[in-house]
């Protein structure tokens, strides 16, 4: 089994801290994360935006998402580095790639079952760009239609 996994960082910024503040904290994030030989593979810094509820005198936060590929103590790094930054209001850390493992072989699955039944009915595997342009397809009762014209 491969050390390297896929994490999403999520980490809220005190609403005053400035956009040097965020750019160097990302800078910081960064570094560990090269030293800990791993990659941040998409950075996305979704602004401000009010907080679900108050932590502590702060309602609002800057939030900024990190989609990072690493270890373990990559994560036990950045977790302990972001707990101790005053600028930093709440972070989480959450194991991603076993989830989109997961999607991703249902999707295959749902592709499979449609192309069984599809050929079961007599149908050409996949949809043709008429049935798309109805919006029929997989499932969505095109073969009431094929009924009638029978």
């Amino acid at each position: 089994m491969s050390a390297t996994k896929q994490y999403e960082l999520v980490y809220i910024v005190a609403p005053e801290a400035t956009e040097e503040q965020v750019a160097d904290l990302h800078t910081q994030i960064e570094q560990v994360v090269t030293r800990y030989s791993g990659t941040i593979d998409k950075t996305e810094n979704w602004g401000r935006r009010r907080l679900a509820y108050p932590i502590g005198r702060h309602k609002e936060g800057i939030y900024v998402l990190e989609l990072i590929s690493g270890g373990g103590d990559l994560v036990k790094e950045l977790d302990r580095r972001l707990k101790v930054l005053d600028v930093v209001v709440r972070h989480l850390v959450v194991r991603v790639d076993e989830d989109l493992r997961i999607a991703a072989r249902a999707k295959e699955l749902r592709k499979a079952t449609s192309v069984r039944r599809r050929t079961a009915r007599g149908l050409p595997p996949e949809p043709t760009p008429e049935e798309r342009m109805r919006g029929g397809g997989q499932g969505s009762g095109d073969d009431r239609s094929e009924e009638a014209e029978a």
